[in-house]
């Protein structure tokens, strides 16, 4: 059971957290109706999301055994056969088909069903492409990586209802580049250590990642910093909103250490499971808009 979770890599869907976005910035976190539908979409989205990670490392076999640490992951280790991951991979898609029609049947209007299945299909299809061309693309890669997290955002929306506005895209698709060009250089410096290259890597070098992660957090704190001030959010949430970019500016500073420093960020999942100073300002940020919004300090 224990290989199969590893190939669902179900540690990977604290990044599916990002449906419940639109929820909690609305302000209905209180809403039983709409966390139910929020906690659906989560569920669906997990399950499209692994489905992608098996088609993923099933097409990376060979590969992944050369590399000094995905040759543990089930299919390049042997722990799992090419033959149940097969089967598995039938079982994933049915149960989200049947998970769709239920929905289909049985969910009010406030779930936008359709949009909905139009963002899942163009996020499985997206990494199909992604996953056999465009991630051996230089920048490309990193952006598709980015736009998934969009995605996920788009889903909590049309579960809900709640309109996404330009401000919670752009925010999400600048702090995803930040994580996937973190993960690109750290990549970069574990080939420079084993010795070994793959071609996802073809259009990197170190100097390069640097400045574009460099660039990245700088157009991630403006945004951020220009998100605060807009009229329309200091009228949402109060003027003390500013404030809460100390919180973004220290995780990005932080992350941006993990990164240039001590080299930890191949894996952006692993770092945030680990790193207890990211996970307590990003605890206090959420504090800090639970405080916003729902108690209108």
């Amino acid at each position: 059971m224990t290989h199969i979770f590893r190939l669902l890599r179900v540690e990977q869907w604290v990044k599916n957290l990002f449906v419940f976005l639109p929820l909690f910035f609305s302000g209905n976190i209180f809403d039983l109706k709409l966390v139910l539908y929020s906690l659906f979409a989560f569920v669906l989205f997990s399950l499209a999301a692994s489905s992608v990670y098996i088609v993923n490392d099933y097409s990376d076999i060979e590969s992944d055994k050369k590399h000094p640490v995905k040759r543990h992951r089930p299919l390049a280790s042997g722990a799992i056969s090419k033959r149940k991951a097969r089967i598995l991979l039938i079982l994933l898609v049915a149960l989200l088909v049947l998970l769709l029609v239920g929905g289909y049947l049985f969910l009010d209007s406030d779930f936008h069903f359709w949009e909905l299945v139009g963002v899942l299909a163009f996020y499985w299809v997206m990494n199909l492409v992604y996953t056999f061309n465009l991630k051996h693309v230089a920048i490309v890669d990193v952006c598709l990586v980015s736009l998934g997290f969009v995605l996920r955002i788009l889903v909590g929306g049309y579960a809900t209802g709640i309109p996404i506005s330009q401000w919670a895209i752009l925010l999400t698709f600048i702090l995803a580049l930040v994580l996937a060009l973190g993960k690109r250089r750290g990549e970069l410096i574990n080939a420079q250590i084993s010795g070994r290259t793959r071609r996802a890597l073809d259009g990197y070098n170190v100097q390069f990642a640097d400045i574009a992660l460099s660039i990245s957090v700088t157009l991630a704190i403006v945004s951020y910093l220009m998100f605060t001030v807009t009229p329309e959010v200091q009228q949402r949430f109060g003027s003390r909103v500013f404030y809460t970019v100390i919180f973004v500016v220290f995780a990005l500073l932080r992350y941006l250490q993990q990164t240039l420093v001590y080299n930890k960020t191949e894996s952006p999942t692993r770092v945030i499971y680990k790193d207890r100073f990211i996970q307590l300002t990003v605890l206090l940020w959420i504090i800090s808009f639970m405080l916003l919004i729902y108690y209108k300090l």
